[in-house]
């Protein structure tokens, strides 16, 4: 099974994918962590992570932590792009610092789009909408790829821990694959890690909250930023945790580097080998592998300028477009606009598939299948925020007490609601994105 970044392949078992590719669940024992979770956190729409403990355990402790995220500069902002930008504006609201990458360098390599054509649409489509749903200036940063030197060169320079076989493996390129595609996904390396290079606030917790699609450049991120690595901090067969080496050079004075840190980590027994280039630490913890990594590499940004701590990522499923396949710019009936009309909404939902019977007779004897339903999904993910008056509509429909007109009617009063209030303020926003855009 391969995930595609820029197909239009839609995902629907999460549970095959969270096993294939060793995303681990999004669960309770997590959310209950966190403080006044979103809708899409509380409803498992973010159904999956990569190490999120470091998030969560920044979060708690209030300790410096930095989210990274992209838009894609290349058509108009409908309600399936929102989810990410509504999991960032929780996050900056209980202490996140915000990077945000509008990534003309991907829409120039991937879709053709001209750098003018992309910074149009950041400045018209993306950063109002962005900031009039609630984005704040405060430790928030917005850039364009092709503007940044810093993620160029990371690209450039840590391209060099990846090879020809594993870009294969990874994206499945062929002979036909344009050299600037297969260059985006190191831009995208050096968007995510750049956020911990000293200038934008050092090592620290990095989350990228994507969809599942996005994951292969997750996996590539986090595999360079462990090659770049002097130590490897792992837990051994007999279930202790090791500090190695990694290099072949230096050994003996990386050794003594790595053992006076874990003393002073409060370390008391320590068995060094210098033979195997380690130290096995015996009276470490089971969940202390996290932090003795991050003081790592810390202590080895002092040698070694490419050192990183791996992002963590969470992953949202996807909103399926309200034709019943998948939600798409290029495809305008099977979503709603950010920008769209009145009519334009009216005429969507109206057409909009449900999961009702053949007839009312039937719907009022069997029930409806909100599972299956365009219009409770635009419920769920956006538009109903109270659990219970949720709850109240899927158990109305099962019963066959609610017609799709009902919900269809409550859709488009909500909807046009919330898109006429965001209109208001997406025109203010368009004054305000000068604050929020980084030359860096």
């Amino acid at each position: 099974m391969r995930i595609d970044p820029w197909s239009a392949t839609t995902y629907q078992d999460y549970a095959k994918l969270r096993e294939e590719f060793g995303i681990e669940e999004f669960s309770d024992d997590i959310l209950k962590t966190l403080p006044n979770p979103i809708k899409i956190l509380r409803r498992g729409i973010v159904f999956g992570h990569r190490d999120f403990h470091r998030i969560r355990d920044a979060i708690l402790k209030k300790e410096p932590w930095a989210i990274l995220t992209g838009l894609m500069p290349s058509g108009r902002m409908h309600l399936g792009h929102k989810m990410v930008i509504d999991e960032v504006i929780y996050y900056q609201s209980i202490g996140a610092d915000v990077s945000i990458a509008v990534a003309d360098i991907e829409a120039y390599a991937t879709r053709n789009y001209s750098f003018k054509e992309t910074k149009r649409f950041a400045f018209e489509e993306y950063l109002p909408n962005y900031i009039a749903l609630g984005l704040k200036p405060e430790k928030c940063r917005i850039y364009f790829q092709s503007k940044n030197t810093d993620v160029k060169d990371l690209a450039y320079i840590l391209g060099r821990k990846v090879n020809w076989s594993e870009m294969l493996a990874i994206y499945g390129f062929n002979s036909s694959t344009n050299m600037s595609h297969v260059l985006s996904p190191l831009i995208q390396v050096g968007d995510i890690l750049h956020v911990q290079l000293e200038k934008y606030g050092g090592i620290r917790p990095t989350l990228v909250p994507v969809g599942v699609d996005q994951d292969p450049h997750i996996r590539l991120t986090r595999d360079i930023a462990d090659a770049f690595r002097i130590y490897s901090i792992t837990k051994t067969s007999d279930n202790k945790i090791g500090v190695f080496v990694k290099v072949d050079k230096d050994i003996k004075k990386l050794l003594d580097v790595a053992q006076t840190l874990l003393e002073n980590l409060g370390y008391k027994k320590l068995k060094r080998i210098d033979s195997y280039k380690a130290i096995y630490i015996d009276d470490a913890q089971e969940g202390d592998i996290e932090k003795i990594d991050f003081k790592f590499a810390k202590k080895e940004r002092e040698f070694n300028e490419n050192s990183f701590i791996a992002p963590s990522s969470t992953y949202h499923r996807f909103m399926t477009g309200l034709t019943g396949e998948k939600m798409s710019s290029s495809k305008p009936e099977t979503a709603i606009f950010l920008t769209d009309k009145a009519e334009d909404v009216r005429r969507k939902i109206i057409n909009a598939k449900t999961g009702g019977a053949a007839t009312l007779e039937e719907q009022k004897k069997h029930g409806g299948k909100p599972n299956q339903c365009m219009v409770y999904e635009l419920f769920l993910y956006h538009l109903v925020e109270d659990d219970r008056e949720l709850e109240k509509i899927y158990f109305s429909c099962t019963q066959g007490e609610r017609m799709c007109g009902d919900c269809k009617k409550y859709a488009i009063e909500l909807l046009e609601k919330f898109l006429k209030e965001l209109a208001e303020k997406r025109e203010q926003a368009k004054e305000e994105i000068k604050h929020y855009i980084s030359n860096g």
